[in-house]
């Protein structure tokens, strides 16, 4: 995902801080639900440039060769990436929880039959699958996004046969918390990276838009809500689950897609904006 900053000293979150209260999946859904036309509309055009030129060339590398694997999108959004799996041989089934980005999935798989099952769930109760469904199961940028991030794993381990991998990238935990933000130079060009409030567990609504939509283009901000975690708390709900980890990824912007694109400069040498895994049931 690519945040669009304001031009300030320190460029920082917008966002909505719940205090004690906690946000349930019901509003998720709802977040999601509204977010879904605009989402759809701005990913299919390209906009989304972290995911088309960082995130995504890592991450797809990293799960590797999934032809004629039973597969589970876990969060699969309008099926944007299911698409792509698809598309190299794998058999996918997408699950969301937002009813309309299944609608927008739905319709892309009408338009190009791919062979993709979608259906309306949450990744926290996969009762639709029974025990060991699929060979393999990915996630796109979603796991973050989950109240209940332990149950979720609990179900994708138990619809994994032994011996299944798998492969979800989330937002970085050290870098993107609520104390994140950016210290410009004197002409507004990003130097230093802000990072605070690594521990708190407060739920909260952020609003963004990609870095390639215009201030101006009329279109609210994307409220997105998300649910802190640290790294440990990630390592130990997968080893609780069940899981043995094979590899953690942190894409890095190479030196050429920062001459081509130069956005990217600012995170290069400051930190890392994603975090992949691929894990493994025994």
């Amino acid at each position: 995902m690519a945040r669009y900053r304001t031009n300030k000293s320190v460029a920082s979150l917008d966002l909505d801080l719940m205090g004690d209260r906690k946000i349930t999946e019901a509003e998720v859904a709802a977040h999601w639900d509204k977010n879904a036309a605009v989402w759809t509309d701005h990913v299919r055009k390209g906009w989304d440039m972290y995911r088309e030129h960082l995130n995504n060339p890592a991450f797809l590398k990293l799960i590797g060769n999934l032809k004629g694997k039973q597969v589970l999108d876990a969060g699969c959004g309008e099926g944007y990436n299911t698409r792509i799996l698809a598309r190299q041989g794998a058999h996918m089934t997408g699950i969301d929880i937002s009813k309309e980005m299944i609608a927008h999935a739905h319709a892309a798989e009408k338009q190009e039959p791919l062979g993709i099952r979608y259906e309306i769930a949450s990744f926290t109760r996969l009762s639709l699958f029974a025990d060991a469904s699929f060979e393999a199961a990915v996630s796109f940028m979603a796991m973050m996004d989950s109240p209940d991030f332990a149950g979720a794993v609990r179900e994708i381990h138990r619809v994994l046969i032994p011996g299944g991998d798998f492969f979800f990238s989330i937002s970085h935990p050290c870098f993107m918390t609520t104390g994140f933000g950016w210290i410009k130079d004197e002409k507004g060009n990003p130097v230093k990276l802000v990072q605070a409030h690594y521990f708190s567990t407060e739920h909260y609504v952020e609003r963004w838009k990609f870095s390639a939509a215009k201030a101006d283009d009329g279109v609210l901000p994307f409220a997105i809500p998300y649910f802190p975690k640290t790294l440990s708390d990630y390592v130990n709900a997968l080893a609780e689950a069940g899981f043995v980890i094979k590899r953690l990824q942190e894409p890095r912007p190479s030196a050429k897609l920062c001459r081509d694109q130069p956005e990217f400069k600012r995170w290069r040498n400051t930190g890392a904006i994603f975090l992949h895994f691929h894990v493994r049931k025994p």
